[in-house]
């Protein structure tokens, strides 16, 4: 409901829009700020060569830049959204 964290999840920069076809949904209840717990979960969905959509209250500091990375490098199709509310 709010929207992508990053304008580098953009998938059709015309739209300004991050589409993922049959992706992986990632659901957390809280910010995530460090990666180290969830790496063995994106180490896997690389794997799958799957999109993945983060859904949680927040993504920030050294979590996100890493997302915004692996997906600039083409190792990772992921967008990370704010949960509504």
């Amino acid at each position: 409901d709010r929207g992508y964290l990053s304008p580098y999840f953009v998938t059709n920069a015309d739209k300004m829009v991050a589409d993922l076809e049959d992706a992986y949904i990632l659901l957390h209840e809280k910010k995530l700020s460090n990666l180290q717990a969830m790496l063995p979960i994106l180490e896997a969905v690389v794997q799958t060569s799957k999109p993945l959509v983060i859904i949680s209250e927040d993504v920030e500091g050294e979590a996100l830049a890493t997302l915004v990375v692996n997906k600039l490098r083409g190792g990772l199709k992921i967008a990370a959204v704010k949960a509504p509310g």
